[in-house]
Order: C-alpha cells, then sequence, then structure tokens
C-alpha cells in the first residue's frame, strides 16, 4: 500500500475554507479514482499548516492519477493560501485500535534513516507497543520513502488532551529511538484530525 501525502502551508484564516473545500469537492473526487483507500486531512490551525493524504492500494495506482489530481491541488493550494509540497511514501505500519471520533487530534514525527527495513522492524516491535499504551490512543501508522531515506509515523488520539499528556512519553519514545536506531529527527508537529476516510487495512 502507499500514499501520497500533499503539505500546504497556507493561510491560518482560510483552514476553514479549506477543510470545506477538501471535504465536499475532493474526497469524493479522489476516492471514487480506481485503487483508492481513501483520504485523510489534518490541520493546524495556529500555523495553517494542512496535509492531505490519500491512500492506494498500489504504487501502481497512486502514480497512475498524478496528472488527474494536479488540478485539484492546485486549486486547493488557492483556498488555503499557500504553496504545496508532496511527498510519496510506502506503507511500512497501519494499527488501527478504533475509529477516531470528532475532536481527534494527531503528533506527527519526520525522520531521516539509512536501513529502512531496521527502522520499520523498530517502529513496529518498540514504538507501536508503547504508544498503543498512552490514553486515548486510536490509530498509528509508519510511512518509509525508500529513495530519499525518510519516514514518517503518525499517532492519532481521541482528543486535544489526550495528545497533549502524551508528550513528555513521546519525547521518551524518540530519545531511545536516537540511542538506539540510526534515525535524524526532522520534524515533529500536532494536528487537528479535520477528516479521516482513509481505510487502509491492518499491517503490522
Amino acid at each position: 500500500m502507499f500514499v501520497r501525502s500533499t503539505t500546504i502551508d497556507g493561510d491560518p484564516a482560510a483552514i476553514d475554507a479549506g477543510i470545506t473545500h477538501v471535504r465536499d469537492s475532493i474526497l469524493p473526487t479522489v476516492t471514487a479514482m480506481d485503487g483508492c483507500l481513501g483520504m485523510a486531512l489534518v490541520v493546524d490551525r495556529e500555523s495553517g499548516r494542512g496535509i492531505a493524504t490519500t491512500a492506494w492500494d498500489s504504487e501502481q495506482s497512486m502514480l497512475a492519477t498524478a496528472a488527474s489530481v494536479m488540478p485539484m491541488r492546485n486549486r486547493a493550494t488557492e483556498i488555503f493560501g499557500g504553496p504545496a509540497t508532496v511527498e510519496e511514501w510506502e506503507v511500512a505500519v497501519m494499527h488501527r485500535d478504533h475509529t477516531s471520533t470528532p475532536g481527534a487530534c494527531c503528533r506527527i514525527t519526520w525522520t531521516s534513516a539509512t536501513d529502512m527495513d531496521g527502522v520499520g522492524d523498530m517502529w513496529r516491535s518498540t514504538v507501536l507497543p508503547r504508544v498503543e499504551t498512552m490514553e486515548g490512543f486510536c490509530s498509528a501508522s509508519f510511512l518509509i520513502d525508500r529513495g530519499r531515506g525518510r519516514t514518517c509515523g503518525t499517532v492519532v488520539f481521541d482528543s486535544r488532551e489526550a495528545l497533549e499528556g502524551s508528550r513528555e512519553a513521546a519525547a521518551s519514545i524518540r530519545e531511545q529511538a536516537a540511542r538506539e536506531a540510526d534515525v535524524q529527527f526532522l520534524d515533529v508537529a500536532e494536528f487537528e484530525l479535520a477528516l479521516a476516510h482513509l481505510r487502509l487495512p491492518e499491517l503490522v
């Protein structure tokens, strides 16, 4: 399974308009495409940053839609009020304890690494069991980009309070990963889960 993520560094004042546009115009169009396994959107209302993620049953399905989604992406950047960065990932881990509900939030962590399979195994065997025990845990995914040597881990919580309450434990996990695995942390950010329509099956 593969995903395409589109990050837009937009205008905080345009977040609600952007969410509405993605929900009403982009979501139904993209999810009707062959091989699509759903779509999600996370936003940071303070910075204006939004990340839209579409999931695909194969790399071929994802690549086949590249030209079709470009006009939609261009329109989204106009509404969000900022430029877009597109990345493509392989899904290494996907685990869902339960379906998210309104008010869910997430923490996304980006790293660089040299051993993609090794880092994936570490995330599956060490990180996932720890985040599963956190109060309000909902789901987790781990994505890899073998070509660029980058990873992206997302943990979803039931509420903003649960997300904030997990910060200390999450920092401890990152410290352990930095000591025991060949990874460099590039960014850590927290978001509101604005749209949650991914249908990725379990992959652990």
